[in-house]
Formats: structure tokens, sequence, C-alpha cells
């Protein structure tokens, strides 16, 4: 696929799209406002498209795509303005999107090889094995990472909820 994508072919494009656009979106809500992170993951696949005949090891493409990813989503949180005006829409306290974005907020404050890794499982909902082929990563580290990750959540967690 990425061959024929490197040779301009749209079908190729639109394949890559559909297998990559939620490890691209799982990794820009590590770095981006959940509203912002479809934005991100756009910009990513323009890029993508206009940047993938320098790709010289097909193979890397997933690596190749995480690191385009992390660096528009941080280029793109480093464009946010300081001040937000908040809507109609923010979940007031005790609404269960209150705690989806507490718990967000947790795991973005997590290192990141678990945070991208969490949020690619439990936000995104990729599998170990889809997170390892996609990204790059071997399926051992990608256990490890999910491992470690789930228990320093939970310490978090476990202190967030004790008085």
């Amino acid at each position: 696929m990425v061959g024929a994508a490197q040779r301009g072919d749209r079908a190729a494009f639109a394949k890559l799209y559909e297998r990559y656009y939620r490890m691209v979106h799982g990794i820009a809500l590590t770095r981006v406002l959940a509203h912002e992170a479809q934005d991100v993951a756009q910009e990513v696949f323009v890029t993508m498209m206009k940047r993938i005949h320098t790709l010289r090891e097909p193979a890397g493409f997933g690596g190749w795509l995480v690191a385009i990813t992390r660096n528009r989503a941080t280029d793109f949180a480093r464009r946010r303005k300081p001040a937000v005006a908040l809507s109609e829409t923010v979940p007031a306290p005790g609404d269960p999107r209150s705690a989806s974005i507490e718990t967000l907020q947790l795991i973005r404050s997590l290192p990141e090889a678990y945070h991208e890794t969490l949020i690619l499982r439990f936000v995104e909902g990729l599998s170990g094995p889809e997170i390892a082929a996609q990204t790059g990563l071997t399926p051992a580290s990608v256990r490890v990472n999910l491992h470690r990750g789930y228990c320093l959540l939970r310490e978090k967690l476990a202190r967030e909820s004790s008085p």
C-alpha cells in the first residue's frame, strides 16, 4: 500500500487513511484538546500525502507517521491561545463526561510511552497487536507499556479518589 501511495495511487492513500486514522487521532489526543485532535489528524494526513515520496523504507511507514503526528500535535498545541472561553457544552461536576475528561487528563500526565499506548487502546479501541503493527513498536513493548501505564493510572486514580 505504501509503495502504491508513493507512486500517487489515490486509493492507496485512502486505505492508509482508513488503517491509520485511529492511531493518528489517538496520538493527537495525548497532546491537544479532544476537539482539536481531528484537526491535527487532518494536518497529519495532508503532510503524509505531500511527503510520502521522501520515505525511503516503506516498512517504516508506521513509525514515520507517528513522528509526523507527534510533531504536528506539538506544533498545534504551541499555537493554541492560552485563554480558552468556556462553552455551554463543558460538563458539570458529577456529569459522566467530567469523569472521562479527568481520566483523559490523568492518562496524559503519564510518561509518553504509556499515555500513547493507553489512549490507543482505551480511547481508539486498537488491540495490542494493532498498536504494534501501526506504530512500529514490538508487540512485547506494547504489552509492557500497556501494563505499566495501566498500573500507574490505577495508582493515580486511587490517589485521586482517596480523601
